[in-house]
């Protein structure tokens, strides 16, 4: 009998140690992952199928209810977390003030009068989903976001931005090893506009700065901030300006795989690392949510996009340093 067990224990490992051949080799072909070296294929292979048994508990546990959210294998699938957070180089974190003039803070009842519920993407204020690539240009995906949003409100013509014209021109921030975002709303005004991204196209590396006048499609007049660390005052400038740039700790092993859900991670920081978008904000299951887009194009979380927690002490740090760009 005992013969017996450990044959079967042995084919049990076998089949699926093949069937772990199988998927990865399947991920490689749907994320047009390529490694030209044997030792490359195993180091990748090895974070992959750590990063799969990760992703199995984790949503054992989402179907216990335990878990508000679920993984998935995307395509940071094949890197540990410490070669992860060493890519997040779009945002550095700072201590001193910024410039922008703090305009919103939340008043005595007047979240009362805010809808439960916003998505600035059904109101055509909010681009498709884009992707950075290795260049640490999120700071530059954000401001385009917040920019695109006002010109739209102002005008009722929704026109994508060019990133590419911020990464090469904006000459205080650091191209693709990262920038802030009020260095770039500074630029955007002095520079008396930014190009479309039809004209500008984005090209995942810094180059020397083409900017041309005639093919400008926003400007910039100022831009302003909420009180740091207000959810509330944040939930007001969404629900009454529109989509508002935010930076985020977006670290965590469990950011690296999110797939749908509510993102709700206990050990998130309030350390800043990451540009995003606040487009809307709601609730699902209970669990109060800002909904936010990403710029790691659509195969990250849900069609790029994440829900994460609302109202839950300012996680994340997703209320720290909000700005919008007045038009």
């Amino acid at each position: 009998m005992r013969v017996l067990l450990a044959v079967a224990a042995l084919v049990a490992g076998v089949v699926s140690a093949s069937l772990g051949d199988l998927e990865f080799q399947e991920w490689k072909l749907k994320f047009g992952k390529k490694y030209h070296l044997m030792e490359e294929e195993s180091k990748r292979k090895m974070n992959w199928m750590t990063n799969r048994k990760l992703v199995l508990e984790h949503n054992m546990l989402a179907d216990q209810g335990l878990k508000t959210y679920r993984l998935g294998m995307n395509h940071f699938a094949d890197m540990d977390n410490q070669e992860y957070r060493q890519m997040l180089k779009g945002f550095f974190n700072r201590n001193k003030a910024h410039n922008a003039t703090t305009l919103l803070q939340k008043t005595e009842g007047s979240a009362a009068a805010l809808p439960d519920t916003v998505d600035w993407r059904t109101r055509g204020y909010v681009t498709g989903v884009k992707t950075q690539g290795i260049c640490g240009s999120c700071w530059a995906f954000s401001v385009t976001g917040a920019l695109e949003g006002q010109m739209f409100r102002k005008t009722g013509r929704l026109v994508s931005l060019s990133e590419q014209q911020l990464v090469d021109c904006t000459t205080r921030n650091f191209g693709c090893d990262g920038g802030y975002l009020d260095r770039a709303f500074d630029y955007v005004m002095k520079n008396r506009g930014l190009d479309t991204e039809a004209s500008y196209p984005y090209e995942d590396r810094q180059w020397k700065c083409r900017f041309n006048p005639k093919t400008v499609g926003a400007t910039c007049t100022g831009y302003r901030s909420t009180r740091s660390g207000d959810e509330k005052a944040l939930q007001e400038a969404v629900a009454t300006i529109g989509p508002i740039s935010v930076v985020i700790d977006a670290g965590q092993v469990s950011f690296q795989h999110y797939t749908s859900g509510v993102y709700n991670e206990p050990h998130c920081s309030s350390g800043k690392y990451h540009a995003v978008l606040v487009v809307g904000y709601g609730t699902e299951n209970g669990q109060d949510y800002w909904l936010v887009k990403n710029s790691w194009g659509t195969l990250w979380g849900e069609n790029g996009y994440i829900k994460m927690s609302r109202n839950k002490y300012n996680q994340c740090g997703i209320a720290t340093e909000p700005y919008y760009p007045l038009v």
